[in-house]
This record gives C-alpha cells, structure tokens and sequence, in this order.
C-alpha cells in the first residue's frame, strides 16, 4: 500500500502555492505564444530547471460546468486530445482525490507517453473554483511509460465581470516530463498543448 499524503496539509499548501504564481507582478512573466482568444506566458520555475507556464483565455460557459470539464472524472477523458487514460486511485471526500492518468506521445513522438500519479483538489476561490494539483512520488510503475512529474499546477476560473455567463480561465503548470528529451522541445510542446487545450475545451461545452 502506497503512503498516502495527509490530505488536508497538502491541500491547504497546494492551494497557497497557486494563489501565489496567481498574484505574480505582470513582469515577471514573458509570453510564450499568444494566439486570437488565448495568451500563454513563462518564467523561470522555483521548482525544477524548466518554466512555470502561465495561460489565460475567456471560455463561453459558466464556472461550474468549465470546471467540471478541467477536474477528474469522466468528462475530462472525453475531450482531453493528449489524454489517454484517467483512474481515480483515492478518494478523500468529494473535491480531493489521487489520480492516475496517461498522455499520448508528442512532437511525432519525440515525446513519448507519459504517466502522471497526481493528488487533485477542487476548492471554491473567490467568486469561482480553483482546481489544482501536483504529482505524488507512487512506486508502482508501469514500464510502458515514462513517469512524468507535475509540480504545483492549477486553474482558476472566475466569471467575467460583465458577462457571467462567460469565464476567465487562467492555467499555471510546470511540468518535468523526465526521460531524454531536451528541455526546448517540452518548451515549445507546452505552450502549444496549452493552446489547444483551450480550443478543445471550449469545443466540448459547446457540444455539452
């Protein structure tokens, strides 16, 4: 059996951590790539030698129903492209859980798949959601991929202040894909998969 973390500690300092890349002075940050309705930033990571990505983007639906389509579960598998799988290993209540999941291969598979096992929790953030996570150091491996590691990462979601019915969504990861692959071509993988992450996602509410 797997150490399992103490489920509140982690939360509580999960949820710090993102409010804090969230109150980041503007220069601090250098766009990455920007593209008509989305706008992806870096900086320099605290946490390993890569970059902490920051994305933000307006989506045409409400917090809840984005939200729902970002957290674990069963939508997210659903139009997730990089997605490949998704197991909730724990649950400890309703907004928290570990989480397993695999992403397909990147750059013409420069990238190879990945596995990630990530703690999730979901808590409300002002007035909307922040859904965060961050990778668990689980021994049980499968040899088929390899493990990638998401330090502190999450999305906020708050309703537009003169429409409500639409939300500002804002994304910071920073992610260690591990394995042999120089860190320039996860660079330029990362501000693109953010990208279309919105594209896609923005895709499967409309279909909701």
């Amino acid at each position: 059996m797997e150490d399992l973390p103490d489920a509140a500690v982690l939360a509580t300092r999960l949820k710090n951590t993102l409010i804090q890349y969230h109150s980041l002075e503007d220069d601090k940050w250098r766009v990455a790539k920007k593209m008509k309705d989305v706008t992806v930033w870096r900086k320099p990571s605290e946490e390993f030698n890569g970059y902490l990505f920051k994305a933000q983007g307006v989506i045409d639906d409400v917090v809840n129903s984005v939200i729902d389509h970002i957290r674990p579960g069963p939508c997210r598998l659903d139009w997730d492209s990089l997605m490949t799988s998704l197991d909730i290993l724990e649950y400890f209540e309703e907004n928290c859980c570990v989480m397993r999941y695999t992403t397909a291969g990147q750059l013409w598979n420069i990238i190879s798949p990945r596995e990630f096992v990530d703690f999730s929790y979901t808590v409300d953030y002002k007035e909307g959601l922040l859904s965060c996570g961050i990778s668990l150091d689980w021994s049980e491996k499968r040899s088929e991929f390899v493990r990638g590691y998401n330090h502190p990462c999450g999305w906020f979601c708050v309703p537009l202040k003169d429409s409500p019915n639409r939300s500002l969504l804002t994304g910071y990861i920073q992610t260690d894909l591990r394995g042999m692959i120089p860190q320039s071509a996860v660079d330029t993988a990362m501000a693109s998969t953010l990208i279309n992450f919105y594209g896609d996602l923005q895709k499967a509410l409309q279909k909701a």
